[in-house]
């Protein structure tokens, strides 16, 4: 139970931008697969798991916190080239490993928060994770080319996501394989 104002803002923000980001990258996706780029695609689509996991987790956090509130959250708009689509989700992922999540983190440090500071880290943790993949895949893109991808993972609990081989518990929240979705 948050009890903290600042620290149930910061949630609530927090889940407006995961929130648009879930679906931006969903959009962002379905254009990099018209664009012929479908490991491009389906990296916009993997992250977008992410996002959501870490939408539902800010919400949880705010589960006693009743009625109807105004959520200023920051997100980038436009929908134009794959190149530029990445170039907008790499701008959105350094913003919140940057700025965002560390300032949140520290206010929820500050006011006892454990369950939004657990949030805020799992979900930052993933970020640093996405904006790599996201300039990696901007550094294909460039070329007029797609990816390199093999199967994408991502943890249904705190959003970690990898490219590499499926561990056998996440090594953000701890939850076990089992936990992970399969983007292949």
């Amino acid at each position: 139970m948050v009890k903290n104002a600042m620290t149930a803002d910061f949630l609530r923000s927090a889940y407006g931008g995961e929130s648009m980001a879930h679906m931006r990258y969903l959009i962002w996706g379905e254009a990099a697969e018209k664009d012929k780029k479908p490991n491009i695609g389906r990296l916009f689509k993997a992250i977008a798991y992410a996002e959501w996991a870490h939408a539902r987790n800010h919400f949880q956090e705010l589960k006693e916190q009743k009625g109807d509130f105004t959520v200023p959250a920051g997100a980038v708009f436009g929908h134009t080239d794959t190149v530029e689509n990445l170039q907008g989700a790499i701008d959105g992922e350094l913003h919140e490993v940057e700025q965002m999540y560390p300032v949140f983190m520290e206010a929820a440090k500050f006011q006892n928060e454990k369950g939004a500071e657990r949030s805020f880290y799992w979900a930052v943790e993933a970020e640093k994770i996405h904006a790599k993949m996201f300039k990696d895949a901007q550094d294909a893109a460039k070329q007029g080319k797609d990816m390199e991808l093999g199967p994408v993972y991502v943890c249904s609990v705190c959003g970690h996501t990898t490219a590499d081989n499926l561990p056998d518990k996440c090594p953000v929240c701890g939850a076990k394989q089992e936990k992970y979705q399969h983007f292949d």
